[in-house]
């Protein structure tokens, strides 16, 4: 072979190498070795039932919006990456829904620094039930993390955004219920945090199971009976407002005063059911959000509360506030910790539910944030038992 046709073979064969090297096609799947990012688009179910496509770990400017959506981000996904927040949400903004700023909320408490420093992406709270698209493309977002749950208005939203706008759930069952459980799983996702959902999710699993297992052997007739009132829905509440399906009680085989409501979730009972059942109430339970309604009534009427016989008896226990701007989920997980102490105070000597309470927001959000749920106005201190002669008046 001549040099001149060894030369065109050497030259043809680094051509085809090279035309080789360039048609070949990555492997989408694989993650990034420098940021874990993925470039392969993922058609996923958000928790209304619309599709999305969605690219995993390659978004950089995040904005929630509605009731518990910035809530539930939160526990999974990088706060670093929020380009916006809604006024409620932001205690420096002005002309701002201010109805549950003296209520706990622990993702406020854990990053209202962060959240102060961001524009807003509308007002937000119970009276704002429309996503503001413009102040929502004027934080410059990729992806939007929402808690509207109308199919129509989250595909005009889509639409109108260009950016993937994914819709949470919060369930009826909260904390302990499927759609908190898909909800994390489905920001893991999107976020490529998958671990971090996972952690969350099994210490939740792990908690619930502990307080199933220490008091699934409570004899019925050793069981108290027990009262919840005061819990929140859309910001309103009072001594009538509980729920019969309250699923702290049903983790901690707790018996409900209130079984024949006729349908699950929170509302308002008559003032003659109140009365009804309250003869056989052993224990009442008072969500700490329903106080300050409930103060103003007491006040016109010191019997307001005589119906329950564990008020009359000084068996009133304080829990933290269960809802505020939706549900508090890592409240929840303690409130369920606290009732069960206090109606099985031998099965749960070993707890301390301060210490507990620190444990859960830490895993959580990362934070110690009792004492900081404790200072809050309408925490009144934190979890105790209520001195029946005084603490309303």
């Amino acid at each position: 072979m001549n040099g001149k046709r060894l030369t065109a073979l050497i030259l043809a064969l680094v051509l085809a190498l090279s035309l080789a090297a360039c048609t070949k096609k990555p492997v989408p799947s694989e993650p990034d070795a420098q940021n874990g990012t993925q470039t392969k688009e993922i058609t996923l179910t958000d928790l209304i039932g619309r599709e999305i496509t969605v690219t995993p770990g390659n978004y950089e400017r995040v904005v929630c919006i509605g009731a518990g959506a910035l809530r539930m981000y939160t526990y999974v996904g990088d706060v670093a990456l929020l380009a916006g927040v809604e006024d409620i949400d932001n205690l420096s903004a002005k002309e701002r829904p201010k109805m549950f700023d003296a209520v706990a909320r622990p993702y406020m408490l854990a990053f209202s620094d962060v959240f102060e420093s961001l524009p807003s992406c509308g007002v937000g709270g119970p009276n704002a039930q429309t996503a503001e698209a413009e102040k929502i493309l004027s934080c410059n977002p990729d992806i939007v993390i929402s808690e509207y749950e109308d199919v129509d208005k989250e595909n005009a939203l889509q639409e109108q955004l260009g950016v993937p706008v994914v819709t949470l759930r919060t369930g009826p069952d909260g904390v302990f219920g499927a759609e908190f459980r898909d909800s994390m799983t489905l920001l893991g996702t999107i976020f490529g945090r998958e671990a971090r959902a996972t952690e969350l999710l099994n210490y939740v699993e792990k908690e619930t199971e502990e307080i199933r297992t220490r008091t699934k052997d409570v004899p019925d007739a050793e069981k108290p009976t027990v009262y919840i009132c005061g819990l929140g829905n859309w910001g309103t509440t009072n001594h009538l407002m509980t729920a019969q399906n309250y699923k702290p009680f049903e983790i901690a085989n707790v018996k409900n005063a209130v079984t024949d409501l006729g349908k699950n979730g929170i509302q308002s009972i008559e003032a003659e059911k109140f009365v009804a059942v309250g003869k056989d109430v052993d224990i009442v339970f008072i969500d700490a959000a329903a106080v300050k309604n409930i103060r103003p009534l007491y006040a016109e009427d010191k019997t307001l509360l005589d119906p329950l016989k564990a008020w009359k008896e000084g068996e009133a226990y304080l829990e933290m506030a269960y809802n505020a701007y939706y549900t508090n989920y890592e409240i929840a997980l303690a409130n369920t910790w606290f009732i069960a102490k206090t109606v099985y105070p031998d099965r749960f000597a070993d707890i301390a539910i301060d210490a507990k309470l620190n444990e859960i927001t830490n895993a959580f959000l990362g934070k110690n944030l009792t004492d900081e749920v404790y200072a809050m106005g309408q925490s009144f201190g934190g979890y105790q038992k209520i001195d029946t002669g005084s603490f309303f008046n």
